[in-house]
């Protein structure tokens, strides 16, 4: 099982349980209760209608979660496929489309190990999904998929460092990578030993240059960045 899945089931499952709608709602100080409140929403609203896009684009979103986004873009007209590694976000998401009367494509992939694939998008998004992803390797796979399938716009949004951001205890962050590490009492094979400490890769929160360049090193041309909020086209 890779570092990021256990967290992001566990996440899951509880929403469902407790009868929540989106990652935020697990969280009190970001608490909405609305499905339709999505973290990137203000972002996707000032930048689509600014965009040189057909008239019925193809969206991709990875890490698609419950679906807040794609549910949103679809009833705007777009033609949304939403991927998620995890399958209890994908049952959610497909139920939340339903309810809400918009057709989005659901289906349970890992962004990190796509197949080879030959349909490109006008629309790429990503919202919130790529912090998760910590590691160089699973990094470059990530955007390699997306640098693949690209004909238009990415549209990233992802947590960045904060110097007021508070690492608990469990937590160690690396100022040199931008990776916080938790710790674990298993060493798994994602795990790293760290001063006779074994932890597991949890996040990687960069400085605005550091995402800059990295997205540019995949072949990734920036349009525009307002901290991590990201406009994107082939380079």
């Amino acid at each position: 099982m890779r570092y990021y899945y256990a967290e992001h089931q566990a996440a899951y499952r509880r929403l469902a349980d407790e009868g929540l709608t989106q990652w935020n709602d697990l969280f009190e100080q970001d608490r909405t209760d609305d499905f339709d409140a999505f973290p990137n929403r203000a972002f996707l609203e000032r930048t689509l209608d600014h965009l040189d896009l057909r008239p019925t684009p193809h969206v991709l979103e990875y890490g698609c979660g419950t679906g807040a986004a794609a549910c949103f873009l679809a009833a705007r007209g777009f033609h949304v496929d939403a991927i998620d590694l995890i399958p209890e976000a994908i049952t959610l998401a497909r139920r939340f489309a339903r309810e809400r009367g918009v057709s989005v494509n659901f289906s349970v992939h890992d962004v990190c190990a796509l197949p080879p694939g030959t349909k490109q998008y006008d629309v790429i998004l990503d919202s919130y999904c790529l912090q998760s992803i910590v590691t160089d390797p699973d990094r470059a796979a990530l955007l390699t998929a997306v640098r693949d399938r690209l004909s238009g716009y990415y549209l990233l949004s992802t947590a960045m460092y904060d110097t007021d951001r508070v690492y608990e205890d469990g937590f160690r962050y690396d100022a040199t990578t931008g990776i916080c590490y938790q710790e674990t009492t298993e060493p798994t094979p994602d795990a790293v030993q760290l001063d006779n400490t074994w932890y597991l890769p949890h996040r990687r929160h960069l400085r605005p240059e550091a995402l800059r360049a990295e997205l540019e090193r995949a072949g990734l041309h920036v349009l525009s960045q307002d901290n991590g909020n990201v406009i994107c086209t082939p380079a």
